[in-house]
């Protein structure tokens, strides 16, 4: 089974908010988006965290485990490519490599994500949506069913289901002896990308990923799947693509991971 772990990062869509509040020209992209955050403090009393519909998908990074031995980290597209490619990619992805899913809140926030802004450009995800029309198992096992394996929101399962115990990735994580947040945090994304740091958002995004792709490895090992030789396996696999890989990012998360070592 062909595995898939995904993070998006997001900045305010400022353009659509130019057409939903009737906007002109004159505001700059940080005014609107301002204008986007006062609103939401407003409405909820303090936060500033936007609707789902209202982001704009800047990155999408991932961890492919392909068969028995292949293991990749990347991000979609390049990074001047826009959002439509890269959510196109990410479902074009799906439906050629029929993955299990695995993320870190990605039922409450990534994947309604990527629903809204797929619909608004178009894209066609029959493989993601399918619900047993063109597969028969896909009746009982299906990318949408909150309670199926076939995406595994590790921190809707590991919190039994109940909002209220859910945690942050970065700190389970940490408390399991991974990297964790490291040299940037969600809230730093937007003022990233104002000032063209794409390539720094990407590499983000792929430490998230990576810390996901562990946690997963460890839920594997606690649900039975893995023993604990399989484990070490895959953790070596990781540690030997990251030190062969070649991009900075990818072994400071490894020297943090391994000590230093």
């Amino acid at each position: 089974m062909n595995t898939l772990v995904f993070d998006i990062e997001t900045v305010p869509d400022t353009d659509g908010a130019r057409r939903l509040l009737e906007l002109g020209d004159e505001l700059t992209d940080a005014e609107v988006a301002e204008l986007l955050f006062q609103r939401r403090r407003q409405a909820t009393g303090g936060s500033d965290f936007l609707r789902h519909h209202l982001h704009r998908v800047v990155a999408i990074s991932i961890v492919l485990r392909d068969g028995a031995d292949t293991l990749k980290v990347r991000s979609l597209g390049e990074p001047g490519d826009d959002e439509a490619t890269l959510i196109d990619q990410f479902f074009r992805g799906i439906d050629h490599y029929h993955p299990t899913l695995v993320s870190w809140n990605g039922s409450g926030f990534d994947l309604p994500v990527l629903h809204y802004r797929g619909l608004l450009h178009g894209i066609r995800a029959p493989g993601y949506w399918d619900t047993g029309a063109q597969y028969n198992e896909h009746r009982y096992n299906n990318y949408l069913g909150r309670f199926h394996w076939r995406h595994t929101d590790l921190m809707d399962a590991l919190a039994g289901y109940q909002p209220r115990a859910n945690v942050p990735l970065d700190e389970m994580a940490t408390l399991m002896g991974f990297p964790g947040k490291m040299g940037m945090d969600g809230s730093k994304v937007w003022p990233a990308f104002q000032s063209g740091d794409v390539e720094g958002i990407r590499a983000y995004c792929e430490t998230d990923v990576l810390n996901t792709w562990l946690v997963y490895l460890g839920f594997q090992h606690f649900t039975g799947y893995l023993d604990g030789d399989m484990l070490e396996q895959e953790q070596a696999r990781l540690a030997t693509l990251l030190a062969e890989d070649g991009r900075p990012h990818l072994r400071e998360f490894l020297d943090a991971w391994r000590g230093g070592g």
